[in-house]
């Protein structure tokens, strides 16, 4: 998918000018091309696989709400509000990827999904992510309210269950899950509600000091984690250690803040960030954060396999950790 970010009609000969591979490269006629995006796909009334129904919201930010089959017309659901994956400048919740993979998990877990579309860099840089993403949380909530600005919608109005409120991420989404979690332990939702579980899948964090022995198999300014970082937030406080995209470095809040009775981590064993996700759950743990948790590292997989083939046998049993740890009481 290519994106216009000014016309250019004067430039005898393209030229890369920015390579952000595997995601994204800039040219000099000011054209962006994504390389990993996935097509724009509508909602659907019901998958015939999974028998989900999906459909979206006109929200600031918009959403695509995925609602599993239901047993009776009172039956209440765990609700997840979900992020996706794509190092904050691919990706969408409309994307057809993130369609099949949410139809299995919100069939797997028996809950309703609400994906946010959060803006993308460079069009709308760090931290306007964070912020559309505390607003859709902040709108899965508010209908628990009796008076709202808005018309609520009807799935989550009448099947959530607002005490089993998840916020869940992939990758770079699971950086903005965690990252709303903690911003919850300072800034109270609507309603007073709670987050119950927090579940980061491949979480991207970084930072300047390598963590394992093989993380940094190039100077730091050459990982693709460093460059990532500073494309999307150039103007980070700290740079690489600010704790959004470092909670682990010093000077970061403590973890114990998280603001949630559980939380639930995955990681992948080829992953070249799973050094650093492993690294912030022992920090978790040796925090004080009292809470209930739970690890999964999938040995001979990749990052971020069980969005792109989700029917293998690796991201089904996933999924089912996924769901026992959400059903769980």
């Amino acid at each position: 998918m290519a994106t216009l970010l000014s016309s250019s009609n004067f430039s005898a000969e393209k030229k890369l000018i920015f390579d952000l591979s595997p995601f994204l490269r800039i040219y000099n006629d000011d054209t962006l091309h994504r390389l990993v995006d996935s097509p724009y796909v509508p909602p659907l009334h019901r998958d015939p696989i999974t028998g989900v129904s999906s459909r979206d919201t006109v929200t600031v930010p918009p959403t695509r709400i995925f609602m599993p089959q239901l047993q009776n017309s009172n039956q209440k659901l765990p609700i997840l509000v979900h992020y996706h994956a794509g190092g904050f400048c691919v990706g969408s919740a409309f994307s057809e990827t993130d369609l099949k993979y949410l139809n299995h998990l919100s069939s797997h877990l028996n809950a309703i999904i609400v994906s946010v579309e959060y803006p993308l860099a460079p069009e709308r840089k760090l931290p306007a992510a964070y912020n559309d993403s505390w607003a859709a949380l902040q709108w899965v909530c508010n209908h628990v309210l009796g008076e709202t600005h808005f018309d609520k919608d009807p799935w989550i109005a009448n099947h959530a269950d607002f005490d089993e409120i998840f916020v869940i991420g992939d990758s770079a989404g699971a950086n903005i899950a965690h990252n709303m979690v903690m911003r919850a332990g300072s800034d109270p939702l609507p309603g007073n509600l709670k987050i119950k579980g927090l579940i980061a899948n491949h979480p991207y964090f970084w930072g300047s000091i390598p963590i394992g022995g093989n993380e940094f198999e190039a100077e730091l300014e050459k990982t693709l984690g460093y460059r990532v970082w500073e494309f999307v937030y150039p103007e980070a406080p700290g740079g690489i250690d600010n704790p959004m995209i470092n909670p682990i470095g010093e000077g970061a809040p403590c973890l114990s803040r998280l603001a949630c009775s559980k939380v639930f981590f995955s990681a992948a064993e080829n992953d070249s960030l799973k050094e650093r996700a492993v690294a912030y759950w022992k920090k978790v743990k040796e925090c004080g954060w009292r809470g209930e948790m739970e690890t999964v590292e999938v040995a001979g997989e990749d990052h971020c396999f069980h969005i792109f083939d989700p029917e293998s046998e690796n991201s089904k049993f996933l999924f089912r950790k996924m769901a026992s740890f959400v059903n769980s009481h």
